[in-house]
């Protein structure tokens, strides 16, 4: 009994040797710089003692300490917007079809933001017995940031002043674009989905006898199956990189460009990639054949 204990003591686990290094580190040797921190929690997965989601968020925590919302913000050319004199009936086409909750408004152009519009406000507006509607009864204030706020700095601010979006403006004051919570979220946890989302399991969706709708990381080999094309994957694989090649540039929501007799309409795009395209194909072209 005695040489088992003793043996026991001679030959600590791992993790029982990996959580004396945590508490050295604590108490007598601090990580120096940012890398023995990386370092730490990797060798903390390593150990088993975190899962890899685990390890992505605390890399990203420390990541959003080091951006600036200029390199997270959604560019002022993709910025959905609604402007201050449409009705109720053209506001809510735009919120249909963009499916955001929120969004700036603007008067003469994307310089002139007047304020933000939330989707939800648009409801009572829609009773039989409501008020004549208009914009001004339900703008808010919007918030303004300069683009060189460091984005952990922000969404300290989203969340101690309870609000979603702000609006990014340059060194001159124009609007460069908008930047909100989720985006940054997105950063530490990965992609956020929503109800909207479901509809993206499927690759491609037809909406029409020519029109469909088309998921930017649709393999290229799988829409050439699908329609019956012939697009090169030697140098992209997706139909997304293939849109983007064709640009020569990241293209924002509502471009179109024409490839081979095939009309690409970016749908959904944020400041880093194509999200979603529509694509309308030729008239003499065969019906595709989706998978159910």
């Amino acid at each position: 009994m005695s040489d088992d204990h003793s043996q026991s003591n001679d030959s600590p686990s791992p993790k029982k040797g990996f959580f004396t290094l945590i508490l050295n580190q604590l108490f007598h040797g601090e990580p120096k710089n940012r890398g023995d921190l990386v370092e730490l929690i990797r060798d903390s997965e390593q150990n088993d003692l975190i899962d890899p989601d685990t390890r992505d968020m605390l890399e990203g925590v420390m990541d959003i300490a080091e951006q600036r919302v200029r390199d997270i913000m959604i560019p002022r050319s993709q910025m959905v917007t609604l402007k201050r004199n449409q009705t109720l009936e053209e506001c809510l086409d735009v919120i249909i079809e963009s499916a955001h909750s929120r969004f700036p408004v603007i008067s003469e152009d994307r310089d002139h933001i007047e304020g933000i519009l939330m989707a939800k406000d648009l409801l009572p507006f829609m009773r039989t017995d409501s008020e004549p509607f208009s914009i001004d009864k339900v703008l808010r204030t919007a918030v303004v940031v300069p683009e060189s706020k460091r984005v952990d700095r922000m969404l300290k601010e989203f969340r101690s002043q309870r609000y979603h979006m702000a609006i990014v403006i340059d060194e001159f004051g124009g609007v460069s674009g908008l930047v909100t919570i989720e985006d940054i979220l997105e950063l530490i946890v990965g992609e956020i989905e929503d109800e909207y989302d479901d509809e993206e399991d499927v690759d491609i969706r037809q909406l029409s006898r020519h029109m469909y709708t088309v998921r930017a990381l649709t393999d290229i080999e799988d829409f050439n199956e699908t329609f019956g094309t012939h697009f090169s994957d030697e140098e992209v694989d997706t139909i997304g990189g293939l849109i983007m090649q064709a640009f020569g540039h990241l293209p924002a929501r509502g471009e179109t460009i024409e490839i081979e007799g095939y009309q690409f309409k970016v749908a959904m795009a944020d400041s880093r990639r194509i999200i979603q395209v529509h694509v309308k194909i030729p008239d003499d072209s065969p019906q595709p054949q989706l998978e159910d």
